[in-house]
């Protein structure tokens, strides 16, 4: 079926657009551009592209109670999609319908799940009147199938130890509810019916409103079950990472409960005790192991040893995750990080068909039954470098046409425009993708960043792309010194002339407790050379405003150990999701820049101008 849909791309794609602009033609918004005609061609001419901020109106008043269903489209609203807000500042609202949903709430939950739970990534439009709009069985499931052929049905095995987090729903004045993707699909009775069997997570601590002690719970329930354990993960990288150093910091009360068969008193969730009433019981035999796996001096390969039957880590370790990669490959020993699929609260959809592939190797395929496609074109192409990273200039020709889903080029970098049924038109998702080649008709792409993260302190723009190839050099420089760089962020300080690129870092030890001395323990040489690094590693504009002092020494500021979890709880506190958190490559937020300001207790300049190309 697989086959089938993405050979047909095109047709699939025309179909789609057609039955979206039928049914949405004579609302509001689409009046104004279209007349009421549904031609193609009309659409692209006169439609504008936009962002979120120029389609805000319209959702907000839908949101406030204050127009008719009629706005943006004609199908009635269930809901909305509340976005992170980690990506680009404020969460967003997307509007959802009944048919939307389907789709969407497969997008953020594990494969096992998917190939339970329908519908998944099968056709969302059941009642076309369009043959091959309708031949596809809507509990087809892709990837699902492709982590099949790979490891066998796993459910059949064991249980999958997921650190999940449902975020309470927002109300609107209009009375439609705003929730996270994850938090919907939590809530539907397919998931309640197979969690028991397939989940280490109790449902009272997926719905925890404390997430410290949400956390607790799921990783003290996963130790207890360790031996029925088979697949670990959560929607993104830094999650599980988080999870893995959360057990590493309380490790010895998490043995204390499990050898008393006693919760810490300081878990105060009714729901949680609930919970541990009924699965926590005195096992001091259990506790006696696992005090011994985790007293080890280094905690290397931890994971394979805490959970031996493990087969594969299954989490997105693509784009912003990259830079969590080398130290989930040194607390998983080996394990496959398996990055399953693409996705974005606007409906776009793609899978990886080799879950087995490298986070830096990965290809998407795109799935074009969900929503029409169109790409911008950037105007520099993507340069791969020897070491597969990729250098990126984010701008585009200021009239370029848009390109089709079955006419883009390997090798071009795009910005992905999205119309879906759900009233988004020609909507820039903010994503940039390079292309890597075709699976028969449909294209296949790495996930490079987002177009709108950049950092700039003068006239040079530095993407995301540029600051993950950057880090990705320096950091190497702190293996021989048993060093590794957890978390990082950035942003561009104009607070003086000229302005500069600072880099904060937060580091830990590879042997050995955490400690907050590490700033005193580190090198100042090898630290500079860091700098240096980056800069030689950024673009030819920033390394030729360098030389000319438009800009000054990167600086690289390394924090306490835990000052990236409090940046996490801040923006959690701001209404971010928990399941769906990013670290931001750049930072924005003054409030957050003070959280990490206020934690430095290490600061190192480039000696240097950076090496210029010859």
């Amino acid at each position: 079926m697989l086959e089938e849909i993405t050979t047909n791309a095109r047709q699939i794609q025309e179909q789609l657009l057609g039955e979206i602009l039928c049914k949405n033609a004579e609302t509001e918004y689409l009046r104004g551009f279209l007349h009421g005609q549904t031609d193609k061609q009309l659409f692209k001419k006169n439609v504008p592209i936009v962002t979120y901020d120029h389609i805000k109106p319209y959702i907000d008043r839908i949101a406030n109670g204050k127009a008719s269903s009629d706005i943006l489209l004609v199908e009635p609203l269930i809901g909305f999609s509340l976005s992170s807000g980690t990506a680009g500042g404020q969460p967003k609202l997307i509007p959802i319908t009944a048919e939307s949903a389907n789709v969407t709430e497969a997008l953020d939950l594990p494969e096992t799940l998917l190939l339970k739970a329908p519908p998944p990534f099968g056709y969302w439009h059941r009642n076309s009147s369009e043959e091959l709009l309708q031949q596809q069985s809507p509990k087809t499931n892709h990837f699902g199938l492709s982590i099949y052929r790979h490891f066998g049905d796993l459910s059949q095995v064991g249980k999958r130890m997921e650190l999940l987090y449902a975020k309470p729903d927002v109300e609107t004045p209009s009375g439609l509810k705003a929730s996270a993707v994850t938090t919907r699909a939590f809530k539907e009775s397919s998931f309640q019916a197979i969690l028991p069997k397939l989940y280490t997570s109790p449902y009272e601590t997926i719905f925890c409103p404390d997430t410290k002690q949400s956390t607790y719970c799921q990783l003290l329930f996963g130790l207890i079950q360790r031996d029925e354990v088979v697949v670990i993960g959560s929607i993104f990288a830094a999650t599980v990472l988080r999870g893995i150093k959360f057990i590493e910091n309380n490790w010895r009360e998490l043995c204390s409960n499990i050898k008393t068969g006693k919760i810490s008193d300081w878990i105060t969730d009714s729901g949680c005790r609930k919970a541990a009433s009924l699965i926590l019981k005195p096992n001091p035999k259990l506790a006696d192991l696992l005090e011994d796996i985790c007293s080890c001096k280094s905690w290397e390969g931890i994971v394979r040893k805490l959970w031996p039957k493990t087969k594969y880590i299954g989490t997105v370790c693509t784009g912003a995750m990259l830079q969590f990669t080398a130290e989930l490959e040194f607390y998983c020993g080996g394990l496959p990080l398996v990055s399953g699929f693409y996705a974005c609260s606007e409906g776009a959809i793609a899978i990886n068909m080799e879950p087995l592939s490298k986070p830096s190797d990965v290809s998407y395929t795109i799935l074009p039954n969900t929503v029409y496609y169109e790409f911008l074109p950037i105007k520099e192409d993507c340069v791969t470098d020897s070491q597969n990273q990729v250098q990126l200039n984010t701008s585009r020709h200021k009239d370029t046409e848009t390109v089709d889903l079955v006419n883009v080029k390997p090798g071009q970098c795009y910005e992905i425009l999205v119309t879906s049924p759900t009233g988004l038109y020609r909507y820039r998702v903010g994503d940039i993708i390079k292309v890597t080649g075709f699976h028969n008709n449909t294209p296949q792409f790495q996930f490079i960043g987002r177009q709108n993260v950049a950092l700039g302190v003068d006239m040079e723009r530095t993407s995301e792309a540029d600051i993950l190839k950057a880090v990705a050099e320096a950091k190497a420089l702190l293996d021989p010194l048993g060093l590794i760089l957890t978390e990082y962020t950035s942003y561009g300080d104009t607070s003086s002339t000229p302005g500069h690129y600072v880099i904060f870092w937060e580091i830990k030890p590879k042997e050995g407790n955490n400690n907050n001395n590490v700033g005193k323990e580190l090198d100042p040489k090898v630290m500079e050379e860091c700098c240096s690094k980056m800069e030689d590693s950024l673009h030819f504009t920033y390394r030729m405003y360098r030389k000319e002092n438009m800009i000054a020494a990167l600086e690289i500021r390394v924090v306490k150990q835990g000052t990236f979890e409090s940046l996490l709880d801040y923006f959690v506190s701001k209404g971010a999701s928990l399941s769906q958190y990013k670290t931001p490559i750049c930072i924005k937020s003054k409030e957050a820049l003070n959280i990490l300001d206020s934690r430095v207790i290490a600061k190192f300049f480039s000696p240097r101008t950076p090496i210029q190309d010859n």
